[in-house]
């Protein structure tokens, strides 16, 4: 299969467009590297700089079989000294995306969308929930799943969007402050600094996976079945708080660094806690998460000791 990933550069991206070419498929990757690495990319890889805020970019690429569309703003917190760029990177963008997939007759088209739409909505939090968008990254998704939706209506496209919860990996040392904070834990550790917790560190997240990610992708661009438009969460379906993350992370890293815990200063909008209902996906996809906690966690670390390099920032 070609497969175009956009934002190929980045975290989730590169880990994708790796696994994706190592499978054996033609792996073609825009991205303009203002947040990604090409050190990230296997050699297997094929890079192509661009943007998908400027339609010439896309229209200079072969046509593809299907599209993951990763690019944009990742986080609620690059909304704040960018607001109209970010807006422009993930709506305008994806208005990008899906016109030239429309008009080369692109077969499926998967984009990242995230978790944030459900703000504190209550748990499992599934698919059919209603949400109202706590913060101006989770409205910009919800502006991409809605657009997507009347795209898919009008013009008979597949397009499948993902609810991610916390995902974390290899990979993310290039997005430092803006990375996921369990990785960040990780990384503080190594430096010999405390973890640094907002409240108590009895808030939530549901920590998943990247290589769990990859397989939602599979499932999708394997499966024969047309959804036309349709989103699924993608999660463990199991809620870790955040002491419980030192903890496993201190396990494994047999180490004893105790969290530093400081007042919110997030007042309004945060998550408290996470855990998704995967029973849409695991219906339709068979979809089932595989890398436990633990077993993620070793492998960051295992993977910085055979490749060690500094992040760019840590936000504690």
């Amino acid at each position: 299969m070609n497969i175009l990933i956009t934002g190929g550069g980045g975290f989730i991206g590169s880990n994708a467009a790796n696994t994706f070419a190592d499978e054996g498929h033609d792996v073609i990757v825009l991205d303009n590297f203002s947040f990604g690495s090409k050190e990230h990319l296997s050699p297997a890889v094929r890079v192509v700089m661009g943007d998908v805020t400027h339609p010439n970019d896309l229209a200079s690429l072969e046509t593809p079989d299907a599209i993951i569309h990763l690019a944009g703003s990742s986080s609620a917190p690059m909304f704040a000294d960018n607001l109209t760029g970010s807006f422009s990177n993930n709506v305008i963008g994806h208005l990008h995306v899906l016109e030239f997939a429309r008009a080369r007759g692109v077969k499926k088209v998967l984009f990242a969308s995230t978790s944030s739409i459900y703000g504190n909505n209550p748990l499992p939090l599934t698919e059919d929930q209603t949400v109202m968008p706590p913060n101006f990254y989770a409205a910009t998704k919800y502006a991409q799943e809605k657009t997507s939706h009347i795209f898919s209506n009008l013009h008979g496209m597949e397009i499948i969007a993902f609810r991610f919860m916390s995902v974390y990996g290899t990979h993310e040392e290039h997005k430092g402050k803006f990375a996921n904070v369990l990785t960040q834990f990780i990384w503080g550790i190594e430096q010999k600094k405390n973890p640094v917790i907002y409240g108590d560190g009895t808030q939530t997240r549901d920590f998943t996976h990247v290589r769990d990610i990859i397989q939602a992708f599979r499932l999708t661009l394997e499966t024969p079945k047309q959804f036309g438009f349709a989103m699924f969460n993608v999660s463990t379906a199991k809620e870790v708080s955040m002491n419980k993350v030192i903890t496993t992370i201190n396990r494994v890293m047999g180490t004893a660094y105790n969290p530093v815990y400081i007042e919110n200063p997030i007042t309004k909008g945060y998550i408290t806690n996470q855990q998704a209902d995967l029973t849409k996906i695991t219906r339709e996809l068979g979809y089932q998460p595989k890398v436990t906690l633990e077993d993620g966690i070793r492998e960051i670390v295992e993977f910085r000791k055979k490749n060690p390099s500094t992040p760019v920032s840590l936000s504690f």
